[in-house]
């Protein structure tokens, strides 16, 4: 069995891309002398003060994401976002003081974004940003460039995932594990393929998504909320953005969709994409070694996943 990573191989980590995002920023002519750690969990994410450029480094990575795959995606993130931006979509956008492409170094590959002030007065509201989230909807149907389907389920990292909990029965019992697998089987043809998932839930239609919980990524700044983190954007149904956020989020979200001339949500899909989700959820746990406090993030939502029946009305 593995060992989890210790206190201090964990702050070395940090340490490591803290110090490889400085070195990317001063090798293109940004001026750093106080890097100012923001947040640290799957990715560390830096402040180059004193420039306004903040660097997003992945450095907790699921089994089966290679360095190569992690920059296509960062690639996709940065056109999409781009986009917008130049649209008038609010959006915390690239940095405009080097070039818009992911960066490699030290073993990391990060992302240079603008900085921004945050409102640290706001206090979370998702009702009130999944409502946001028809907006962002809207916006993003119109995105010209192409998007894989669903890849934001990501089925090889789910898959190989599950093939490293079978060694692990520290992290999930045998029988919860055969579950979640067959679970897994079930649903991923309809997030491996369009046609399989258009089959199954006929006339629902595709877009461009934001693919991460954007009403939990709308960040309150000092000029208003903005979206963020589009790491896992992708072409799926909207339902797919709205998952876990419970009904009143869903409501909210249907009367603003409505608003703009959007579908409402349908509940069919909903429970599909939250079963979806609720298998990345398990699939996490074979992060734990590199992120021990996953295991007690997720244990809320194992104990309502043991709780409930998988919803049989999915496959028809």
């Amino acid at each position: 069995m593995s060992a989890s990573m210790t206190t201090d191989q964990r702050a070395a980590r940090t340490t490591r891309a803290v110090a490889a995002a400085v070195a990317a920023g001063r090798e293109r002519g940004l001026a750093v002398t106080e890097p100012i750690v923001l947040h640290d969990v799957f990715s560390v994410v830096v402040h180059l003060a004193p420039s306004p450029v903040v660097v997003r480094v992945p450095t907790v990575l699921a089994p089966g994401m290679d360095l190569d795959g992690l920059a296509d995606r960062q690639r996709t993130e940065l056109a999409v976002v781009s986009w917008l931006a130049e649209h008038g979509t609010p959006v915390i956008a690239p940095s405009p003081l080097v070039d818009v492409e992911p960066v490699h170094r030290d073993g990391f590959s990060m992302t240079f974004w603008h900085y921004v002030d945050r409102d640290s007065s706001a206090e979370p509201d998702y009702v009130r940003n999944a409502a946001l989230v028809a907006d962002l909807h809207l916006a993003l149907r119109e995105y010209p460039g192409e998007l894989p389907f669903l890849s934001a389920a990501e089925p090889k990292t789910l898959t190989a995932s599950f093939a490293v909990l079978a060694e692990r029965p520290d992290l999930i019992a045998p029988a919860e594990l055969e579950r979640a697998q067959h679970e897994w089987e079930l649903i991923e043809p309809l997030v491996s393929s369009r046609a399989v998932f258009d089959a199954a839930f006929p006339d629902m239609g595709v877009q461009p998504i934001h693919g991460d919980a954007p009403a939990y990524n709308i960040v309150p700044t000092t000029n208003g909320a903005l979206y963020a983190d589009f790491e896992l954007t992708t072409l799926g149904p909207v339902e797919w953005d709205l998952a876990a956020f419970g009904p009143e989020a869903a409501d909210a979200y249907d009367a603003a969709a409505a608003g703009v001339g959007l579908r409402p949500l349908d509940r069919r899909v909903l429970r599909f994409v939250e079963a979806v989700g609720m298998a990345r959820t398990i699939a996490c746990l074979a992060l734990v070694d590199e992120l021990p406090l996953l295991r007690e993030g997720i244990e809320p939502a194992m104990q309502q996943w043991r709780s409930q029946p998988f919803p049989d009305d999915l496959l028809g």
